[in-house]
């Protein structure tokens, strides 16, 4: 797989892997986390949630055109890691639960993840733009939409493992501390706190049930008030050691980065040489008239205006459909026991997408391979076109099974034992992660590899920043699926999103032949 490609592949891809590793472990858990900590509902963690996954990749465009206009792509990579090294260890201190100043405790918590989504601006495109440089080279060129399928899947080989790591190191502490896991029970503990006589009887019927359910002496609980502040504080700090396991994830990473950076390619140094008076610039920048150099931004912007849609609807892996997986799926059959630890919640489904794309994306280069060989293989505007559509498959997969489930606010007023009997089986989850993951494939590595074929080669670090940039704002309006969620039938939620990635195949459809041609 790796030998036709260029020797820094492999090292790029093994640093994107760390740094994957310990975003993963923090973004499998992040919102619950939110949640859990300070008590806030699904919608109010969702406009966090939203500007942090929104700050992330608009932050990288501030990345790319720091590493433009400085020519320091890889000294702009190096300090990328180093803050994103400090943000998560902003937010993985731990400090007591229930939070005695919520103000305080939840800004602190928003600085580090801010320093965090800097971080990754100046990290994430750059590095994209580094590897893209490296099939710059006529003796590669032709295998750039394999690289960037090979570099994508070393990013999800990291984040296969992440949420099995955050699990592991909560499950662990609540065991120590002699409690077992509970999704439910952040959120009723924190009901009980605010007042135990404004919750619904079915509601204090659920916090004793559970309450000595997760007693693993056995013994029953006497005083609630102090069961439900140590359940928060142990709950919430073994989410604090998590993010400290990202931390050493980080650090490798670095490592990694820091032996191989003398042996990357520069894009600040590319095809650069001396002019009539003494003006430097790229012999293929001189090559490209300003009309063409127009048509390729315009041609990228249309493709950034699709995307949108599709991280809008992909990224509610970490909000709607981790609250849909806590609320509504049998998660009682899915408990792994290491005997220090169980691995066990919601968080786990966030490893189902990764495995997806390190196990799909050699059959997938395959499939491609085979269709280049017989001349068949389709465009890159045509393979973002079809994973569109393939995304509007997964949410209708979705819909179909949440036809019956009742809405989010009935399951209040419904017994343990009637939730019980209305979850569905695991494999749902696991179906759509398929359907989505196979959509990724199409969309997310190719979209990488056009970005990097298109954009003129003076704004390469700008181009990658502004792709990321397209996806920052789907994400800035992740928050909708917290809200659909809450407020309408569960099978509407889906339809939602069913729409908008239907109607974005339909579109870059429509632009296929002009996008081709631009590419050519």
């Amino acid at each position: 797989m790796f030998n036709k490609h260029p020797k820094g592949l492999v090292a790029a891809a093994l640093a994107n892997m760390g740094e994957r590793f310990g975003f993963y472990i923090m973004m499998a858990i992040l919102t619950l986390f939110i949640s859990a900590k300070f008590g806030l509902s699904e919608t109010t963690t969702g406009y966090i949630y939203s500007a942090f996954y929104a700050s992330i990749y608009i932050l990288a465009l501030a990345g790319g055109i720091i590493a433009d206009k400085t020519k320091n792509f890889k000294g702009t990579i190096l300090a990328g890691l180093v803050l994103m090294a400090l943000g998560y260890l902003i937010i993985a201190v731990p400090t007591p639960t229930p939070v005695h100043n919520l103000p305080l405790s939840l800004g602190i918590t928003c600085v580090g993840l801010a320093v965090i989504a800097f971080g990754n601006g100046l990290f994430k495109g750059n590095l994209q733009a580094l590897v893209g440089q490296m099939y710059d080279n006529p003796k590669y060129s032709s295998l750039r939409d394999a690289g960037f399928q090979i570099f994508y899947m070393f990013i999800n080989v990291g984040a296969v493992f992440a949420p099995f790591i955050a699990i592991g190191v909560r499950n662990w502490w609540l065991r120590s501390n002699g409690f077992d896991y509970d999704a439910t029970l952040p959120e009723l503990c924190h009901k009980y706190l605010e007042g135990a006589g404004a919750m619904l009887p079915q509601e204090v019927e659920k916090l004793n049930v559970l309450a000595n359910k997760v007693m693993l002496d056995g013994s029953q609980v006497t005083d609630m008030t102090a069961f439900v502040n140590s359940y928060l504080d142990v709950f919430n700090r073994g989410f604090h050691y998590a993010f400290m396991a990202a931390i050493v994830a980080m650090l490798i990473s670095l490592a990694i980065y820091l032996r191989h950076k003398s042996s990357f390619p520069d894009p600040g140094k590319k095809a650069v040489e001396p002019a009539p008076g003494d003006a430097k610039v790229s012999r293929e920048e001189v090559r490209i008239s300003a009309t063409e150099i127009r048509q390729r931004i315009y041609a990228l912007f249309a493709v950034f205006g699709v995307v949108i849609f599709f991280w809008l609807s992909f990224h509610q892996n970490g909000y709607s459909l981790t609250y849909f997986a806590r609320d509504y799926v049998d998660l009682s059959v899915i408990n792994i026991d290491l005997g220090f630890t169980q691995i066990k919640g919601a968080e786990i489904f966030q490893a189902v997408n990764p495995f997806f794309v390190v196990f799909l994306t050699p059959i997938i280069m395959w499939i491609f391979g085979s269709l280049k060989e017989r001349g068949k293989e389709p465009s890159t505007p045509m393979k973002i076109a079809i994973g569109m559509g393939i995304a509007a498959l997964a949410y209708l997969f979705l819909m179909f099974f949440s036809l019956t489930l009742p809405a989010k606010d009935a399951l209040a007023v419904m017994t343990e034992e009637q939730v019980s009997a209305i979850r569905v089986t695991p494999w749902i989850m696991v179906g759509l992660y398929f359907i989505l993951t196979v959509a990724e494939l199409f969309i997310s590595p190719l979209g990488l590899s056009f970005v990097s074929k298109v954009a003129p080669p003076h704004l390469q670090g700008l181009m990658q920043g502004c792709w990321l940039a397209a996806t920052a704002v789907g994400n800035s309006l992740l928050f909708i699926g917290g809200l659909l969620y809450t407020t309408v039938p569960i099978w509407a939620c889906w339809l939602v999103f069913v729409g908008a990635t239907g109607a974005s195949m339909i579109v870059m459809l429509s632009m296929v032949r002009w996008l081709e041609r631009v590419a050519k």
